[in-house]
């Protein structure tokens, strides 16, 4: 358990992450964008599409409950394989290239993106 720290701190430990156990939805995402499964500690999610997606598993908030399927996630390698190489449902990380190309589009400073849709 860590006090809060900064995303530069932070990103490297959660990239070197086994397994993610978090009530927070932020890193929900990012568990999900570095390819590491997430354990939450919610009883809902406002990210169901990761659950959807295999990468999230929601495990409640009663610890009796949620104690044991944290063991069994944990002792399964299968399952954090599989949530691992799940599909990342917030997106593939080019929206900064997509959206720069469009900007130098519409400033005359580019092509057209092949992929703009407006």
């Amino acid at each position: 358990l860590l006090e809060p720290i900064d995303f530069a701190e932070m990103a490297p430990l959660l990239q070197a992450s086994s397994l993610m156990i978090t009530d927070s939805g932020g890193i929900q995402e990012e568990g999900a964008s570095l390819g590491v499964p997430v354990a939450v500690l919610r009883n809902v999610t406002e990210r169901p599409e990761g659950v959807e997606a295999g990468v999230l598993k929601l495990l409640g908030t009663d610890a009796l409950v949620a104690y044991p399927l944290l063991q069994q996630l944990l002792g399964n390698d299968g399952t954090l394989e599989a949530m691992r190489k799940g599909k990342n449902p917030y997106g593939d990380g080019q929206a900064g290239k997509r959206i720069a190309k469009a900007l130098a589009w519409r400033f005359g400073l580019g092509e057209k993106p092949q992929d703009w849709q407006g």
